[in-house]
């Protein structure tokens, strides 16, 4: 996703991934200018990590909300979902030694 920069030209979207539900992350918010603003702003406000990255952007834009994103992109997220995953199981370490 997007960082925001002031301009209403940035673009933003958000995935949700349910392993239980469906077979790959969907497209629950899509939109450019104010709507990406609040977004990226719902975001931050519930501690959900953005990546930043303009291209997958405008791929995942091109995905109608409530689709799950494309095979092609499967890759691209994963990398991202294997960070993030990463990065929560290091945060619980240091929160919580004993575990």
């Amino acid at each position: 996703m997007d960082k925001p920069t002031g301009k209403i030209s940035e673009k933003a979207v958000a995935l949700l991934y349910d392993q239980e539900k469906s077979a790959a992350p969907q497209v629950v918010a899509s939109g450019s200018g104010l709507v990406a603003q609040k977004i990226l702003q719902t975001a931050r406000d519930a501690g959900v990590f953005i990546q930043e990255d303009p291209d997958l952007v405008e791929l995942l834009a091109k995905v109608p909300v409530g689709e799950e994103i494309p095979e092609e992109l499967y890759r691209s997220i994963a990398d991202i979902l294997a960070f993030v995953y990463l990065v929560n199981e290091k945060y619980k370490a240091e929160k919580d030694p004993q575990k």
